[in-house]
């Protein structure tokens, strides 16, 4: 198809997402399944697609990776364990968006918005949906609470997706939310380097240049999405002093093949976005069909360690309704008390001295000689 003269400009690809079979069926051919997906599906979980996202879109293949985080699947119905707010946030909300969890940080979901739903959004309960819109005023009762509550040292800015709103917004709500003086750091959680990256402008970069430090932290889920445009979206950023972290979701048939992982994870390196975190999918409403086992996620990382540079192995985590839990692979083999077998990303082992203990052991011994002498 041929691109539009307006096809960098964020704003037109805000304005003709994609949310219709004819729209879509301009970038791909569409299969029996992903037609009823639209039409079934999309009737309780909404769609929207940005163009840049869906020329990602293998055209004929309807098992794309790219696809699957996109077009709603008729399979989103049938998820009778699922939850609309498995992560309790709703309960932990003081005010209209804010979540505190954690004893020094928030949460603040200052949008409903976002450039791309995706189909394994954990706040689908709110995106998209008018009636969760957050006033100014609902924001200003969130910056009021972080301004009273002192021990709030981080706040994580995010939605939806905050960098939908215009440069203007976005510069008002820093600079409140900057003017807090025990407001140590500000991060802004965003898909649109991922799905929208034209909406990574040199004005936005200026304006959140200003009120550093503040850290992006970001959603790449497979190799494909790391193109030339996103590149250039993080470099920007990078330029302007910002650093990039990247959170994966772990979706089966999308990204829980460990060699996929170690492609995303190298080419996110190549980009200067570190792998900060992978999730477990969480067990929301309608993503029965994403969802991997523990196993699956460890197996991962255990790939990954010893096979690519530290940099690029991000945390395994389970977000629960009482915070983040890592989940590691268990290298320890034996322990007692003068030593320890551990094994290796070959699966090697080796027999290594307990330090902590030999050395109090140790000590120990020194010491009684010069209690005898005194």
């Amino acid at each position: 198809m041929t691109e539009s003269d307006d096809w960098q400009n964020w704003q037109w690809q805000m304005a003709h997402r994609i949310h219709t079979v004819s729209e879509l069926s301009r970038y791909v051919k569409l299969d029996l399944r992903e037609i009823n997906g639209i039409t079934q599906a999309a009737k309780e979980f909404k769609w929207n697609i940005t163009p840049y996202y869906a020329s990602l879109m293998d055209p004929e293949d309807p098992n794309c990776p790219i696809r699957k985080q996109a077009i709603p699947d008729i399979r989103e119905l049938d998820d009778c364990e699922g939850e609309m707010d498995p992560l309790a946030e709703d309960k932990k909300s003081p005010t209209k968006g804010l979540i505190h969890c954690y004893p020094d940080r928030v949460a603040f979901c200052v949008a409903v918005e976002c450039a791309m739903y995706c189909r394994h959004c954990v706040r689908k309960r709110i995106v998209g949906k008018p009636q969760e819109t957050m006033s100014w005023k609902d924001i200003e009762n969130g910056i009021e609470y972080i301004r009273c509550n002192p021990e709030i040292r981080d706040v994580l800015i995010t939605g939806g997706d905050p960098l939908t709103y215009s440069d203007e917004f976005i510069d008002k709500l820093l600079s409140r939310i900057r003017a807090i003086d025990h407001v140590e750091i500000i991060r802004i959680g965003t898909r649109v380097l991922c799905t929208m990256p034209q909406r990574i402008t040199p004005k936005l970069c200026e304006i959140i240049a200003k009120y550093h430090p503040v850290f992006i932290n970001t959603q790449f889920n497979h190799p494909k999405e790391l193109t030339e445009e996103a590149a250039e979206a993080c470099d920007r950023l990078l330029r302007a002093g910002v650093p990039l972290g990247n959170q994966s979701v772990l979706l089966k048939g999308i990204n829980d093949d460990p060699d996929v992982q170690l492609r995303l994870v190298r080419g996110l390196l190549k980009m200067r976005v570190r792998p900060y975190y992978l999730y477990q999918c969480e067990v929301l409403k309608g993503t029965a069909h994403f969802r991997t086992s523990l196993e699956d996620g460890l197996n991962i990382i255990s790939h990954l360690q010893g096979w690519t540079s530290g940099l690029a192995v991000p945390r395994f985590v389970i977000d629960t309704p009482i915070g983040k839990i890592p989940i590691e692979p268990n290298n320890i083999v034996e322990r007692d008390d003068h030593s320890v077998v551990l094994r290796n990303y070959q699966g090697k082992t080796c027999r290594m001295i307990n330090h902590r203990r030999a050395l109090s052991e140790t000590l120990e011994r020194l010491a009684q000689p010069a209690v005898a002498a005194l």
